[in-house]
């Protein structure tokens, strides 16, 4: 008798659980950044296919808790074949303005670095700088703008991809 009366307790309790409206929304979470790097003339600079390339990439995080903090990423491929960056999280951010706090700004700063060959052959490595900033308010985390060698390269349009196209 005890054990249906606490099972009986148990699904009322649930039953109520279940039946209240939560106020809160969901904070929409929008980071993934897809990054492409083509040449003056449109041409893949990661299709290794080509003369001349950056084959290889590789990004370190400035704010890491180390001097080499190496930053996820993937190349990834459309379905024309152009390859591509995915970034979706790894480097640290950092506040940058907090005071209102419905409206928080974060950045992360990335070293990217860039394997040029030409036949397979390695002629240069160049690091340059990526910065993004993220907007944080109580709807949403988003990235919303982008920065490459302090160039601005993408600002956050509402319902748009996370693309930025580099030109070298």
């Amino acid at each position: 008798m005890k054990k249906n009366i606490f099972f009986g307790i148990l699904v009322i309790f649930c039953a109520f659980l279940s039946c209240r409206t939560d106020e809160d929304e969901l904070q929409r979470i929008d980071q993934i950044l897809n990054i492409y790097m083509k040449n003056k003339a449109g041409r893949d600079l990661f299709h290794n296919k080509k003369d001349l390339t950056y084959f290889t990439y590789s990004f370190n995080d400035v704010n890491g808790v180390a001097d080499l903090a190496p930053v996820n990423s993937t190349l990834r491929a459309t379905a024309d074949s152009t390859l591509f960056i995915e970034y979706i999280a790894g480097a640290k951010r950092v506040g940058v303005d907090s005071l209102d706090p419905n409206n928080k700004i974060y950045r992360s700063d990335i070293t990217v670095s860039l394997i040029k060959r030409l036949n397979n052959t390695i002629l240069d490595t160049i690091q340059e700088d990526l910065r993004i900033e993220y907007r944080m308010t109580p709807s949403v985390f988003e990235v919303s703008k982008v920065y490459y060698n302090d160039t601005l390269q993408f600002t956050k349009q509402e319902g748009a991809p996370n693309v930025v196209t580099i030109v070298k």
